[in-house]
């Protein structure tokens, strides 16, 4: 065991300093691993990022919320049948919340009726567009997870009675009125006045894409007094146990058939979405991602790995002598295997290393320029990255290596 450990330390002693000697050549043949490193951690970050910032949002929309609507958030077989469907109404959503007030043991918690419009808000001279303006009752609280930093939301009375409140959004506020608090302001959407109550606490944004502080809440017939009587609605159901979601899915459906006064047998005139359909949406840009990624880095490990067995070839010839000598002084075959062979992998393992750094500097380059946009450095790709350099190592410096262990002593001694 003593003489392996010494092997061992004396083979490590030998590559670096082959490699601190030959340094230009060393960084040339690291330079595929390096770029093969790159493009596996970058790879990794990126699908981990999307993991990341899919599951955020789901935890702001809420992974327990089911969505009742119209049209299904998938690709549609019969356009018709869907375009044809009847239009949801405020009442389904109370005559949906007797049916799980009445059912024992229900899976569902409420049911709340939701309008959405995109539009622009004005305060003074200041004017905010593409807010997300969205109409609901009093329920809306108990769906979702988005926390109000001051004021509050509006009440019962208010909502039934469509009073002119509304909730701003962190970003809406901040930008209507900078500098001063939005609490018991008046903000104006499509010439009507409307009192703010509440600011939303700031909650971020959707892979850099979407924010969520930029929206509007305020009650279904206020919105309706703006954009008019006929807006479409959806209904948003919460569900008491996210870990049950099909169990709870299938009982909205038939809970909604007898809302809709649908007889057995009779197609669904709705559809019920559920977040998972993002998740399954994002997976084929997470493959794409991911084939790319193994295809660069299969590519340039392939052509760092033949340069580093190039180069180990070169080195067991111009060291030819030394082989002889060192086995004419009783070197034992594995000796010389092991000297060379981790020549090779400190070479990918110093490759790794650098290419780890320029990952790592990458990504902090990533969240000062986009702070939403989520990157995660996690030690499982670090691990990842020193098993790789380590096996190119082996597989591209074992040939050589075993070339020079098998090298005969008085041949090696007469080599010019």
């Amino acid at each position: 065991m003593t003489r392996i450990v010494y092997e061992f330390t004396e083979s490590l002693r030998i590559a670096f300093a082959q490699i601190r000697a030959n340094k230009l050549r060393s960084v040339l043949t690291a330079l595929g691993v390096i770029i093969g490193i790159v493009a596996v951690t970058l790879m990794g970050t990126a699908i981990n990022g999307i993991d990341i910032g899919f599951q955020n949002s789901l935890a702001m929309l809420g992974e327990d919320v089911l969505y009742v609507q119209k049209w299904p958030w998938h690709n549609v077989d019969d356009w018709w049948n869907y375009q044809n469907r009847p239009p949801f109404r405020v009442e389904m959503a109370d005559a949906l919340n007797r049916i799980i007030d009445t059912t024992p043991n229900s899976l569902l918690a409420v049911a709340v009726p939701v309008a959405g419009r995109g539009g622009s808000v004005k305060a003074g001279e200041n004017s905010v567009s593409g807010v997300s303006i969205i109409g609901t009752t009093a329920d809306y609280s108990r769906i979702v997870t988005a926390e109000v930093a001051t004021g509050r939301l509006f009440n019962e009375i208010e909502s039934t009675a469509g009073r002119p409140v509304c909730v701003l959004g962190s970003s809406v506020a901040d930008s209507l009125f900078p500098g001063r608090p939005a609490l018991d302001q008046t903000v104006q959407i499509r010439g009507q006045n409307l009192l703010v109550i509440g600011v939303l606490a700031k909650q971020g944004d959707f892979l850099g894409i979407q924010s969520f502080d930029n929206q509007m809440l305020l009650p279904l017939n206020a919105l309706r007094k703006s954009f008019g009587s006929r807006i479409g609605i959806e209904l948003r159901v919460k569900a008491k146990d996210k870990t049950k979601l099909a169990a709870a899915t299938e009982e909205l459906i038939g809970a909604m058939r007898r809302v809709r006064g649908q007889l057995p047998g009779e197609r669904d005139n709705f559809s019920v979405n559920q977040q998972e359909v993002f998740k399954a949406q994002l997976d084929p840009i997470k493959s794409v991602i991911a084939i790319a990624g193994l295809f660069i880095t299969g590519l340039a490990l392939f052509v760092g790995a033949i340069g580093i067995m190039n180069i180990t070839f070169v080195s067991v010839k111009e060291r030819t002598k030394e082989i002889g000598t060192r086995k004419a002084l009783g070197a034992r075959r594995r000796t010389i295997l092991l000297q060379f062979l981790i020549e090779a992998v400190s070479i990918c393992l110093i490759g790794g290393a650098a290419g780890l750094a320029i990952t790592y500097a990458t990504c902090l380059a990533i969240q000062h320029a986009m702070p939403a946009l989520p990157v995660e450095f996690s030690v499982a790709l670090i691990l990842i990255s020193m098993v790789v350099s380590i096996a190119t190592g082996i597989v591209s410096g074992f040939a050589p290596a075993w070339g020079a262990s098998r090298l005969d002593p008085v041949v090696a001694l007469r080599y010019e």
